[in-house]
């Protein structure tokens, strides 16, 4: 989330009413998770197993929870709590603000876009031309639609995201105040979920299409012309490149990688980083080739027990 002004380590640190170390001047433009981070924003780490990829990445701020040595040109603003700074600040600079009409503040629309009954938009959303929207459609704040895009009936753009803290008494759920980016030409049937980016943007690229009941989790990155069929669940934080397809009930896991041209069979589990131009299958996934023949010797094994 960028920041409508530039502000100081000193006047973030106000904010905060915690200490800091570093250039009182120091300026910060906007504020992300650890895997968005890009320089002169402010990220967060509450654990010491972190505290060297926070110090070392792009971030020219860091919430920490302890003193620690501060490498040159950052600076770092000592919280009890980081994760619940990190959210007071979220909120501050992009609080929740409810709706209380169909469409919310600062929408716009493009030409030749149809946008049926009981749609419900929410703020800072702005839709292009010869689009398509279907009643029960909810598209939540800070969201992007482009030009003929269609999104199915009950579907739900730029939900929440599902990022939470466990502590003592539950679960917190970080603050979400990212985007939702739908490029030219997606199309998303009935029922799918697309969630919003916690600090940073979900995409669906130009050309891709969706099935009906997809789940795209926050901060996920699909390139152009992708194709996924029902059922499929993606979590958050993922990288699917360009001319990938999924099928039918294809889960996959966060924090990986899948490159331009790979299929993934239905039913399949993808839990780690799939190289490009390439078909897979099974949970957990691998080369279809040598999952079939796996399935195909595993079918044997009555007999070959039989005659032991």
């Amino acid at each position: 989330m960028k920041f409508e002004r530039p502000y100081t380590l000193k006047e973030i640190a106000d904010l905060l009413n915690a200490p800091f170390q570093g250039d009182a001047n120091l300026q910060v433009t906007g504020i992300n998770e650890i895997h968005k981070i890009e320089a002169r924003e402010i990220v967060f780490v509450d654990h010491p197993k972190y505290y060297k990829k926070a110090l070392e990445s792009a971030a020219d701020v860091i919430l920490i929870d302890q003193e620690v040595p501060v490498p040159d040109g950052k600076g770092i603003i000592i919280c009890e709590a980081p994760f619940d700074a990190f959210n007071q600040i979220t909120q501050h600079f992009s609080p929740d603000i409810p709706w209380s009409t169909p469409r919310g503040d600062n929408f716009s629309v493009g030409e030749n876009t149809d946008i049926f009954p009981n749609v419900s938009i929410g703020h800072n959303v702005s839709i292009g031309s010869n689009t398509i929207i279907h009643s029960g459609v909810v598209i939540g704040d800070n969201s992007v639609i482009g030009d003929h895009v269609v999104i199915g009936p009950n579907t739900v753009i730029g939900h929440y995201a599902f990022y939470y803290k466990k502590k003592a008494d539950g679960y917190n759920r970080m603050h979400t105040c990212g985007r939702t980016i739908l490029e030219d030409h997606v199309e998303i049937g009935a029922l799918s979920t697309i969630d919003r980016g916690v600090t940073g943007d979900t995409v669906i690229g130009k050309g891709t299409k969706i099935d009906n009941q997809v789940h795209v989790g926050h901060d996920t990155v699909v390139g152009e012309n992708c194709l996924f069929a029902a059922n499929v669940g993606i979590a958050g934080c993922v990288i699917i490149k360009n001319h990938v397809t999924l099928w039918g009930q294809v889960g996959v896991v966060s924090d990986i990688t899948i490159n331009n041209n790979v299929t993934v069979l239905g039913q399949s589990g993808v839990g780690m980083d799939l190289a490009e131009g390439k078909t897979y299958f099974g949970s957990p996934c691998g080369e279809a080739r040598s999952k079939f023949k796996e399935l195909a010797a595993f079918k044997r094994l009555p007999s070959i027990i039989e005659n032991l």
